[in-house]
């Protein structure tokens, strides 16, 4: 695994989890694929999760319970157990974590099962309105709760934001562009493509990312305009 930008124990740790689920399926393991950050050379040691995608034949539970030992033991690792016929029918139902998985892995063991996955842009379009959507109506009920708590609704609004932007990178998919990766570079595109207000959505992250120390009066007012733009947000998306 020397393609792999990855700190020598966290290597060494996937080796051997690997090595552990061959020993334990073995005829009954098709893949072994790592996926995000870890497999795009951004992975961030001690912030960022090693995800493996694990297709087996069979992943009724008495067949998972077999691996209980190895995922407790390689607790760095969030494994995630699949078939092929579950992953080859809800493409439609999950268009968006297919495609981040798509975009960076790294096959580990067996088959490659991504390399051909085929995503429906209407199914596409229609997970990111309704995700959008979802989001916009959360953060205006928390805003009744927590609008007295600016403590609560920082972290919120930073976790909400993580999570637009995530949906904003398939937006630009389906515009026909090939998304960065990075979120200071999915907010340009994302501002550039859709006109909607640059300064609002940078100084959040740049609050997120420590770089400035938001007032009180502050964290409200920007909550109050990230809910604007993601409004106007969801009506882009609707008509597209």
């Amino acid at each position: 695994m020397k393609e792999l930008k990855l700190p020598d124990k966290l290597k060494n740790g996937l080796e051997n989890f690997v090595q552990s689920l061959k020993n334990i399926y073995q005829q009954d393991l098709i893949s072994l694929v790592l996926y995000g950050s870890a497999a795009s050379g951004e992975f961030v040691n001690q912030h960022s999760n090693l995800n493996v995608l694990v297709v087996l034949k069979n992943t009724d539970p008495d067949e998972l319970i077999k691996a209980s030992g190895v995922v407790k033991k390689f607790s760095a690792i969030t494994p995630l157990f699949l078939t092929e016929d579950y992953i080859a029918s809800s493409t439609d139902v999950f268009p968006i974590e297919f495609l981040d998985m798509q975009e960076n892995y790294f096959l580990l063991y067996g088959k490659d099962i991504l390399k051909n996955i085929n995503i429906n842009t209407d199914n596409l379009r229609f997970q990111c309105e309704q995700e959008l959507k979802a989001k916009l109506i959360n953060l205006r009920q928390a805003y009744l709760r927590l609008s007295n708590k600016r403590g609560e609704l920082r972290n919120l609004l930073f976790k909400s934001f993580t999570s637009v932007l995530h949906i904003l990178r398939n937006v630009l998919r389906l515009k026909g562009k090939k998304p960065a990766y990075l979120k200071q570079d999915i907010l340009k595109e994302v501002t550039l493509e859709f006109q909607i207000n640059k300064a609002v959505l940078e100084k959040i992250l740049t609050a997120k990312n420590k770089q400035i120390k938001l007032k009180g009066s502050e964290i409200e007012e920007l909550f109050v305009n990230f809910v604007r733009e993601l409004e106007k947000l969801v009506g882009i998306v609707d008509k597209l």
